[in-house]
């Protein structure tokens, strides 16, 4: 990309606080993109080749959404977890396996969409994620649902097409996770606990493409209440 069209989306940027570049071929963070950090509020580049996000990502300290989507990251700098105001991150189809030990410290997170990367396990810093409202982790080498998951404050969990074939009962504790994707994963139907059933606050429990036909859920102790609080939900959107 010419060093031209590099100005006009740096001085576009400076004027809305948006920087968008996107499908480049971009191999680096652009490190002009420093002078702009105390005014950006969102940065979007996904669908490049940056393998490596700088040390500097931490400066951004107004920053409330950051789009990665579709790169080549491993890992995420400890730099990160320094965006106090960040709302929205998108890391989806990229290579990362680990989150951030100070991840939690991303207070204002309410998205994350980590869909399509090499997670094997459920991160245990998203329990430290008070706002969180949606987080996507389908497309992941995830094999379990672990006691943890109880801490996760999101009102929707996506776990679609990970290995999971164990699922601890306290996911029916999560205090405000209203929807549960499971489809596609390894589950028998006797690993899928009945309190996700008769004492969850769950209205969308979603696993077709497991070990078990869906017609054998209303055999399940609880149903009849999951199917009250399904209905319930869909008579509030008609």
């Amino acid at each position: 990309m010419g060093n031209s069209a590099l100005k006009a989306h740096l001085e576009t940027a400076q004027k809305t606080g948006v920087f968008q570049l996107t499908d480049k071929a971009l191999v680096e963070f652009p490190e002009e993109l420093q002078r702009l950090s105390i005014n950006l509020r969102t940065i979007n580049l996904s669908s490049n080749k940056i393998e490596v996000l700088p040390p500097w990502i931490g400066k951004f300290g107004v920053l409330k959404s950051l789009s990665l989507n579709h790169n080549r990251l491993t890992v995420l700098p400890d730099e990160l977890c320094k965006l106090k105001k960040l709302e929205t991150l998108h890391l989806a189809t990229n290579h990362i396996t680990r989150l951030p030990a100070d991840f939690g410290q991303l207070f204002s997170l309410k998205t994350l969409n980590l869909s399509g990367n090499q997670l094997r396990a459920i991160p245990s810093q998203l329990c430290s994620l008070r706002h969180l409202d949606v987080v996507d982790l389908s497309k992941n080498k995830i094999q379990a649902i672990p006691d943890e998951v109880s801490g996760v404050q999101a009102i929707e969990i996506n776990l679609n097409q990970n290995q999971i074939s164990q699922i601890s009962v306290q996911v029916s504790q999560c205090p405000r996770l209203k929807v549960l994707r499971l489809e596609e994963n390894c589950l028998e139907l006797s690993m899928l606990p009945q309190s996700i059933l008769s004492n969850s606050q769950i209205s969308l429990l979603a696993v077709d493409g497991n070990l078990f036909e869906i017609k054998n859920l209303r055999d399940l102790d609880g149903y009849d209440k999951y199917m009250e609080r399904f209905t319930a939900t869909r008579k509030k959107f008609v």
